[in-house]
């Protein structure tokens, strides 16, 4: 891990990518419903603000080894929220 500040970039982009995927679905089918997709929007907005909760607490005491755990868990939450994406 570079650095904090990437990793807060990394967590911003890939959910900000899921979250404009979800819109562009909307765009796409208009007369589906859009439910669906804003469910998934709003688990990714909550992923989102637990992500940064998580790499702005103070009280660490392994900082490499907490940091390493969020980049662990961004991928995994991304992921399942691309699987639900990709179920749309």
């Amino acid at each position: 891990m570079a650095s904090i500040k990437n990793l807060k970039k990394d967590i911003n982009y890939t959910l900000g990518d899921i979250i404009e995927e979800c819109y562009v679905w909307e765009l796409l089918n208009p007369k589906e419903d859009a439910a669906k997709s804003e469910a998934v929007i709003d688990e990714a907005i909550t992923v989102f603000d637990g992500l940064l909760d998580k790499v702005h607490a103070k009280n660490v005491e392994n900082k490499k080894a907490h940091f390493k755990a969020i980049s662990t868990e961004l991928e995994a939450k991304a992921t399942d929220l691309i699987a639900k994406v990709n179920s749309l």
